[in-house]
């Protein structure tokens, strides 16, 4: 059960909830290398050099987050055993068939925020496991991780910082809590490419002005993820995401489109699921990770635990700094290779946006397909 768990020798991550008992690896194992890598302040490149590695074998992991959500998630990930007992341990958590629901939908279900996580969180550990049996090596030669919103959680029990059934109880009590917020008043998300001259913060000012003529107050019209250069994701109240529609020649956007979410994440509109997460946060076991993984507030590494159970709390309502975590994670020196880079859940945005932020990067980047079987594929 788990087997990237065992081949990695992570044995204290995820793989804790789903057997009695639990503890460390035994000596000697993957484990206790990473756990020797990461203290102090070493990169990821640096963490690699140390284990010994060849710096252009490395890999990094990317987990999606709300949105990457479709009916049929989960099809090409059947065939693996440690990735439907993900599924069995998450209807023992979540008290319903999570993967029916990725399976089948329908779509409008799946869509809503108190399904979502959970289904893009267990459906991304799942597509681990599958690349695990494709590719150990990569497993093996991972040196950094992160996940774009409630794929923070994921990138976080796949660093071993936290146990499966633990977080994935957290995501449950984070989705119920944002789902509550966003029913609260009547607000969404607007994805938009702009150009050079577009001013996100102009935009955003006029929008809210805009509502207070309609008699909103306190409106809310702000970046909640920044995506890659040029391209932002603006929430707040639906007065102002429709005005930004309606006008965004004059904001110079190329495109805007609705997400499929409920609410205005990552703005001061989630402050009521601040407290539920928090309270979960402070009674799981939360650990240093065991390779780097990058937090969505400040696109830093995380550096203890109780750094991530701030971060992970301030997340609800900070903007999602993907750009800048992109160009965290792939800084390097010149001449050094970039490392391979896994996308592991639904759909391949993440990969489009690391296209726009790093190119040289984008090159040697993979996606593990969760919705059918495909043939493995060559790195």
């Amino acid at each position: 059960m788990c087997s990237w768990v065992a081949a990695a020798g992570w044995r204290r991550a995820s793989c804790s909830a789903l057997r009695s008992g639990g503890g460390r690896p035994p000596p000697g194992s993957l484990s206790d290398l990473l756990q020797s890598s990461v203290t102090g302040e070493d990169t990821g490149t640096e963490a690699a050099a140390r284990r010994g590695r060849r710096l252009d074998a490395s890999s990094v992991l990317l987990f999606p987050g709300q949105g990457s959500q479709r009916a049929g998630m989960g099809r090409g990930l059947l065939s693996f055993p440690g990735a439907r007992d993900l599924f069995v341990a998450a209807r023992d958590v979540l008290g319903y068939d999570l993967l029916s629901l990725c399976l089948h939908g329908p779509q409008t279900e799946l869509d809503r925020t108190v399904h979502c996580q959970p289904a893009v969180f267990v459906s991304s550990l799942a597509a681990v496991e599958k690349l695990s049996h494709q590719r150990p090596d990569v497993i093996e030669n991972c040196v950094a991780a992160a996940g774009f919103s409630v794929g923070e959680f994921a990138a976080l029990v796949f660093a071993g910082a936290l146990d499966f059934e633990a977080a994935l109880y957290a995501v449950k009590v984070r989705a119920e809590a944002m789902q509550q917020a966003s029913e609260a008043v009547p607000s969404g998300m607007l994805s938009i490419i702009g150009q050079p001259k577009s001013d996100f913060k102009v935009a955003c000012i006029e929008a809210r002005e805009h509502c207070r003529s309609l008699g909103v107050e306190d409106p809310v019209c702000e970046v909640a993820n920044y995506l890659f250069p040029d391209s932002r994701v603006v929430a707040g109240h639906l007065q102002a995401l429709k005005f930004l529609e309606e006008n965004s020649r004059k904001y110079y956007f190329a495109r805007t489109k609705m997400l499929p979410v409920s609410g205005a994440f990552h703005t001061r509109l989630m402050e009521s699921a601040i407290e539920p997460l928090a309270k979960v946060l402070k009674s799981v076991e939360i650990r240093k990770p065991l390779i780097n993984v990058y937090s969505n507030v400040d696109g830093k590494k995380y550096m203890h635990s109780k750094h991530i159970q701030h971060l992970l709390v301030k997340q609800l309502v900070s903007p999602v700094k993907w750009e800048q975590t992109m160009h965290e994670v792939y800084e390097r020196t010149k001449r050094t290779k970039f490392p391979f880079t896994y996308e592991v859940g639904p759909g391949k945005q993440l990969g489009a946006m690391l296209r726009n932020c790093n190119l040289k990067a984008w090159r040697v980047y993979k996606h593990i397909e969760v919705s059918e079987d495909e043939e493995v594929e060559e790195a």
